[in-house]
């Protein structure tokens, strides 16, 4: 039985509720874990639409699940609602210009994210209602992916347990399954305690926490010659000790973000970063502990849902975009570089093209070149089916976590693309719905992928959701 089309008709009837929230997240950007204006707008659209809810979902204040329907396979929808610290800019324009200074932006395009997600999860829980045919939608709202593993610790929490499948998807410069892998990620602080004095009276008295920062950084400097290719360590100072140069230091705080392929890998390299930090402490005299903030797992792929998603995409084709959209995605790319846009297309295996916005599809078997980053998105792929759609919500070349993405987060072209998302990904829902054998095969290849390594959190028992880390 084909509904597809059904379902895309399903999904343009009420597209224009789900436009306008993403355009009100849109305006009230939150950072990880204090997303509670945009959370409560996702639990107000799913109280309307009829979904009975839980919130609070693994103890998180802004994380909630919305879930339809009785009996069958249980059909998940992922969405996402965080933003990113420094990246205000107003809307429309081609220029840098802050709405607020400091203030925060949506710069990675969750507004749409966890708009499409819910827009997908509404439209097959009204099919299912149309067709009284047994099964259940469940919309998942996830805080905190910039780096809060909100998923991690729902996961741990059991909240995808009795899920079958996990669809989601995420803005970018293509229309594409998302075939990319992710890297595993630990953030942790390191926090040096050492001994404050008189910098010039009585300097050898003091034992500075500074300096075993420095010290670190520069043995991190040191290990990246010999860890693999494609780790990536970086770090971000939160505390230097204070603001007075005659005073020796005597605390300080440098918060790490440690990248590996897979977990043991990430692990390793973890207890190399460890290490390091203990032998400044040493040789500074001083005191070090370590404190894990978050952590999540690299993706895994799933084949069966992969290739039923690219048959979805490659009927439903990509947006439709207006000599207007194309428009003002060409003054966006006058502020790339040519580098920034060749990057993109070298990351899907193209030459660079004159097009302002992807009106193709990229083939399922693309020679990538991956740009690779991290998600919470990998630990929901280690207990469940999981598949991503990308869909071209900015001009071709856009440099996530900009300003750039940031202005063309309520553009009529990224409203056009975010709905195309939810379509492919409705799509997906009820074919799932319709066919058994395609949810078996995926669990099928999920047990394959995880025999030899079955999955184990990468938080640490003992770590809680770090609901302040972004005001401390």
């Amino acid at each position: 039985m084909d509904n597809r089309s059904e379902i895309w008709r399903g999904v343009d009837a009420i597209k224009t509720r789900f436009i306008e929230l993403s355009d009100r997240v849109w305006g009230m950007p939150e950072v990880c874990y204090t997303e509670a204006r945009s959370a409560a707008e996702h639990l107000a659209e799913l109280k309307h639409q009829g979904f009975r809810i839980t919130e609070k979902v693994a103890g998180i204040p802004t994380a909630l699940m919305g879930e339809w329907g009785m009996g069958g396979p249980v059909i998940a929808f992922l969405g996402e609602y965080d933003a990113l610290p420094g990246l205000s800019q107003e809307a429309g324009i081609a220029e840098h210009r802050p709405v607020e200074s400091n203030g925060h932006g949506h710069g990675c395009g969750h507004n749409l994210l966890g708009s499409a997600a819910l827009l997908a999860a509404t439209a097959v829980k009204d099919w299912l209602a149309a067709n009284k045919i047994p099964g259940r939608v469940r919309y998942y709202g996830c805080p905190a992916e910039e780096g809060g593993a909100a998923k991690a610790f729902m996961v741990r929490s059991g909240a995808f347990e009795d899920a079958d499948i996990a669809i989601t998807w995420h803005p970018s410069s293509f229309w594409e399954v998302v075939m990319t892998p992710s890297l595993a990620n630990t953030r942790a602080d390191f926090i040096f305690t050492g001994r404050t004095s008189h910098a010039a009276a009585s300097p050898h008295l003091g034992r500075s926490a500074l300096d075993a920062v420095e010290l670190m950084n520069v043995g991190v400097n040191y290990m990246r010659e010999h860890m693999p290719s494609d780790a990536r360590v970086h770090y971000a100072l939160l505390d230097t000790g204070g603001i007075a140069p005659n005073v020796v230091q005597a605390h300080a705080r440098v918060r790490y973000s440690i990248r590996a392929r897979d977990l043991p890998g990430m692990n390793e390299l973890v207890g190399r970063v460890h290490k390091i930090a203990q032998g400044a402490a040493l040789m500074t005299e001083t005191k070090v502990e370590m404190k894990i903030i978050s952590a999540v797992s690299n993706i895994l792929p799933n084949t069966p849902l992969e290739e039923a998603l690219y048959g979805i995409m490659e009927e439903l084709g990509p947006p439709h975009f207006d000599e207007t959209d194309k428009d003002f995605a060409g003054q966006i790319q006058a502020t790339l570089t040519d580098k920034d846009i060749a990057s993109v297309y070298y990351s899907i295996g193209m030459d660079p093209t004159e097009k302002p916005l992807a009106d193709f599809l990229v083939p399922l078997n693309a020679k990538r070149n991956p740009q690779i980053g991290s998600t919470d998105v990998g630990d929901v792929s280690w207990v469940l089916p999981t598949v991503q759609v990308h869909a071209p919500t900015v001009a071709i070349g856009t440099p996530f976590h900009t300003w750039q993405v940031v202005a063309q987060g309520k553009s009529p072209g990224a409203h056009k693309a975010m709905v195309q998302a939810a379509k492919a990904m409705a799509g997906l829902g009820i074919k799932a719905l319709n066919d058994p054998a395609l949810i078996a095969a995926a669990k099928a290849d999920l047990k394959k992928r995880t025999t030899r390594t079955p999955y184990v959190s990468p938080l640490p028992d003992e770590v809680e959701p770090p609901l302040t880390m972004s005001v401390a």
